[in-house]
Order: C-alpha cells, then structure tokens, then sequence
C-alpha cells in the first residue's frame, strides 16, 4: 500500500495534471454524448470500447510521462520501421466498412486505424528530422529542404498508396508545416512548396484522387454537385439542420430528433452536431474551447522546454487537435469538406483516443523534463 503511494505521489509530481484533467473531461463528455447518438442501436458496443480505449489510454499518458523523450526520438529508425509496417498491413487486410476508404484493420470485431496510432510516432520522428537539420545543419539550405521535402512525400504517399484516407494524409501535412513554421523555416520556402503544390495538383486530381473524393472536396462550394442534399451531402446536410435546432441550449440527451435517428456517422465524424442538437450552441462552445485551452497548453509546455525536439513535439501535438477541431467543427457547419476527421477526444474511435493520449502522456514527459542551462525557449 505504502508503494502505491509512493507511486501515485511520484506521478502526480512528475505529470501534468492539468492537461490530464482537461483530456479526461474531454474523453467523459465525449463517452456520455455517443452514448446518446447510439441510443437508438440498443447496443453499448460503442461506449465500451470508448470506455475500454480510455483506460488504455490513461496507461499510456502514464507510462509516456516517465519515458525522456531524447530516448524515445533516438529509437527513430524503430519508429519509423514500425509506421512502415503499420501502414503495409493495409494493403493485404484494409477495411472500409462505409468510410469509402481502406484505413481499417479489424481484429475480433474491433477496428484499429493505423493512421491514428502512426501519428504520434511520425511526430516524434519529424521533430527528430528537423530538431537535427536545425541544430547540427542549416534547416534554410537547399539540402536540407530537400530532406524534409522527401521525407514528408514519403509518409504522405504511403498512407494515400495504402488507405486512400485524404483526411489522415491531410492531417499529416499539416502537422508538418506547423512544425517547419515552429522551427523557423524560412517564408520563401513555404512559398516554394505552393508552387510546387499547384504544380502537381493537377496530376493528383486526375490521376491520385478517387471521384468520391473530389465531390467531398467540391460540394460545399458548389451546391450544383449535390442540387437536394440527397447524394454526397446528405449528411453534412442533416448536421447543418441539427446544429440549428438545438438553437442555445439543445432539445436535451437522447431527445434530438436527428441524433437519435438511424442516420450514419453521428457518433464519429458528426458527434458535433448531436451535442449541438441535444446541448445546444452553449455547450458547442465550451467544446471548441476545451480543445483550445488542451493545445495552448502542449504549446506553453513546448516553449517552456528548453530544446527544440521537444519544441516541435509539443508544437505538433497542438496543430493537431487544433486542425482536426477546425475540420470537424467546419465539417459539420458545412463550410469545409467531409473528409473523415474525427473531433479529438469526443468521437468515437478506440485508436483515436489511445493515440491522442500517448500523445498528451509524450508532453506530459516534457513538461517534467529538466530544461538545460541555456535554452532558445521561453
């Protein structure tokens, strides 16, 4: 008894308890929400593997707080090898279920989303890339752009080569110039990288990105794709309808007409618009900004931390949450495409939530870590 104590008291003196707190809050709203959006299934399959994920994921928060991150970012060859092979598995025993791509892994009936576990590994290894090229380098060379620029198409074109999820790669990319812009990559070089974007995107439209794909894109700037909201923009247009209802403060849990329908992806990619309808603009609010005050949070710890791996780390974490919470919040609004992003720590999604609390447990470790004598961060 005395030794559990002991432990518990060494956590709580190590981790930071605030992020943990803020991510539980989120995880527990999220859990009551969806087990209102599933209601009508008459199955708790979701809230126990939501239930099942987050126990998983506090282990996780726990275990990463105690691992140095300087470690964990010099095992990068592992970690690399390990999202090579994650994503590979998707070309023999990928899923799609209704997602329009194969992304999934199924095991016993229970889905696993390489995309979302491989994340948190390819931020470490990107900040590993960069911290390196900025402080042994010169990160502004032409070499050295032309490193990160192969490395990201690499990762980029695998998962679109091995899911077709334009979400996840989307979320990558972002990640990525999150991290350059944190590490103080020169303006010209993001210029260079448009042009170079405009460049290609022709030949991805036409040859890369799949018709289903390009409607999603499309529809919400032009209605004429989807004139009476009955094809591809079925759903976003029952979120849209949704949201409105639930007016300032909801219709009530497990009371929203189109929440307790039979209506696809209300627990996933539009859990949004069920707490919109049935706790109404109020409680919206208070979730955008929960997620917010989360990322505000890995960046203080990042420029509290004295070096720039850890710097880019946290920087990456918080451009996370803060895109998927802009897409999905957007996507549900019907202002940005429907491209499957799920809103961090309230849709449903086992690999989702341990993920993002692996992720949250690596800043927890930086947060605990000494900073050295001299540091650029402050």
């Amino acid at each position: 008894m005395k030794k559990a104590v002991s432990l518990a008291k060494d956590f709580f003196a190590r981790a930071d308890i605030l992020l943990l707190v803020l991510c539980c809050i989120c995880t527990i709203f999220g859990i009551v929400v969806i087990s209102s959006a599933t209601a009508s299934t008459d199955s708790l399959k979701q809230v126990y593997v939501q239930i099942i994920a987050f126990a998983l994921g506090l282990g996780l928060y726990v275990l990463f707080t105690y691992i140095d991150i300087d470690t964990l970012a010099d095992n990068w060859p592992m970690l690399c090898v390990f999202n090579v092979l994650m994503m590979l598995l998707l070309i023999p025993f990928g899923e799609s279920g209704d997602t329009g791509n194969t992304g999934w892994l199924r095991f016993f009936g229970i889905g696993v989303q390489p995309s979302e576990v491989v994340k948190v590994a390819y931020i470490v290894v990107m900040a590993r890339h960069i911290s390196y090229l900025k402080t042994k380098k010169d990160l502004n060379s032409f070499q050295s752009a032309v490193q990160l620029a192969v490395h990201f198409v690499m990762v980029f074109g695998l998962i679109l080569v091995t899911s077709r999820d334009l979400g996840s790669a989307t979320v990558f990319f972002v990640i990525f110039l999150v991290m350059l812009f944190a590490a103080g990559f020169k303006g010209y070089w993001f210029l260079i990288g448009a042009a170079c974007i405009v460049a290609v995107l022709p030949f991805v439209w036409e040859y890369v990105l799949q018709d289903y794909q390009k409607d999603r894109i499309l529809v919400p700037y032009v209605p004429s794709i989807d004139p009476d909201n009955s094809g591809i923009n079925w759903q976003a247009n029952l979120s849209k309808i949704a949201l409105a209802s639930g007016q300032l403060t909801g219709k009530g849990l497990y009371n929203g007409p189109q929440s307790q329908s039979d209506r696809a992806g209300k627990h996933t990619d539009f859990i949004f618009s069920v707490i919109g309808e049935e706790l109404g603009m109020i409680a919206c609010v208070i979730v955008i900004l929960l997620l917010v005050i989360i990322a505000i949070r890995c960046i203080y710890v990042g420029l509290k931390s004295g070096t720039t791996l850890s710097m880019l780390v946290c920087f990456g974490v918080a451009g996370t949450i803060l895109f998927q919470t802009f897409e999905n919040t957007g996507m549900c609004m019907g202002i940005t495409p429907v491209i499957g992003i799920t809103l961090p720590f309230f849709s449903y999604g086992g690999s989702s939530i341990v993920s993002l609390f692996a992720a949250m447990g690596i800043v927890s470790g930086i947060k605990y870590k000494r900073k050295p004598t001299r540091y650029a961060f402050y």
